[in-house]
């Protein structure tokens, strides 16, 4: 049983290299191109060799660096305080029934309230230089929250029960029984909560347009009509998520042959 757990956890620590292909991706920037060349009009859809020479042209400015930087900060800071955040709460929710009814409402409002009245709500207590790490903070919370509480309530209890027949202490209880056993629902919920926190953390920082953001980039192309400049920072955002998505997980999957190791 353990086995299979690992290799299922293997498989959902590692990035995935299927769904994607490179054909695909040629097929819809080939359709992007002919709707450009048909539309004619940059202002309504910039071209593809538009939008790269955009971006090759903002890789070459120092500037561009510095505000990926403060961006790229500010929404992992977010994403980590979440994730912390989240796993305690969601292990005290499973140890304890009052800390689960307590903060259960709190869970529904942030799943449920949009994140655009969020950020609205937040600029009034928050500086705009870090509302984005409170929304990423929030974004995150519930998803990681429930996937940690589902895994635990999950837990194969003849595991519990043969854990308690070996007397095993607490802390190998945790590691070789709860770990492996939690961890696919973790990085389940990572998964998605990574790419939703990258979009509220953005949309925090076009709203709040604190300097030298990604929001604030996005906000001046569109005010100025720069289309080319919106659709490269765009897939900046993109290229970025996918990046530390990747590495994130790349990170859960050491976590996990390391785990596998010291059980052999």
């Amino acid at each position: 049983m353990y086995v299979r757990n690992m290799a299922t956890i293997r498989r959902s620590a590692t990035p995935a290299r299927e769904g994607i292909r490179l054909w695909s991706v040629a097929v819809w920037i080939a359709v992007w191109a002919v709707l450009a060349l048909v539309v004619a009009n940059d202002i309504v859809l910039a071209t593809p060799w538009a939008v790269l020479a955009a971006l090759f042209a903002k890789l070459t400015e120092a500037g561009f660096y510095l505000i990926v930087l403060h961006s790229l900060g500010k929404v992992v800071l977010g994403f980590l305080l979440g994730t912390v955040a989240a796993v305690a709460l969601g292990i005290a929710g499973a140890r304890f029934r009052l800390i689960r009814e307590l903060f259960a409402p709190v869970m529904l409002v942030v799943k449920s309230v949009p994140v655009a009245s969020f950020i609205i709500l937040a600029l009034i207590w928050i500086r705009p230089p870090n509302l984005s790490i409170f929304v990423g903070f929030l974004i995150v919370l519930p998803i990681i929250y429930a996937g940690v509480a589902e895994g635990i309530s999950s837990t194969d209890r003849r595991l519990l029960q043969m854990g308690q027949v070996f007397q095993l202490s607490h802390s190998r209880v945790l590691r070789y029984i709860y770990v492996p056993q939690v961890l696919p629902f973790f990085t389940g919920a990572s998964s998605v909560a990574l790419g939703l926190c990258w979009k509220a953390g953005i949309a925090a920082e076009i709203i709040s347009l604190p300097y030298y953001s990604i929001g604030e980039q996005l906000y001046t192309a569109k005010l100025y009509l720069d289309i080319p400049d919106v659709f490269a920072w765009t897939f900046v955002v993109i290229g970025l998520s996918l990046a530390f998505e990747r590495f994130f997980m790349a990170l859960l999957g050491i976590a996990v042959r390391r785990l596998e190791g010291t059980r052999r």
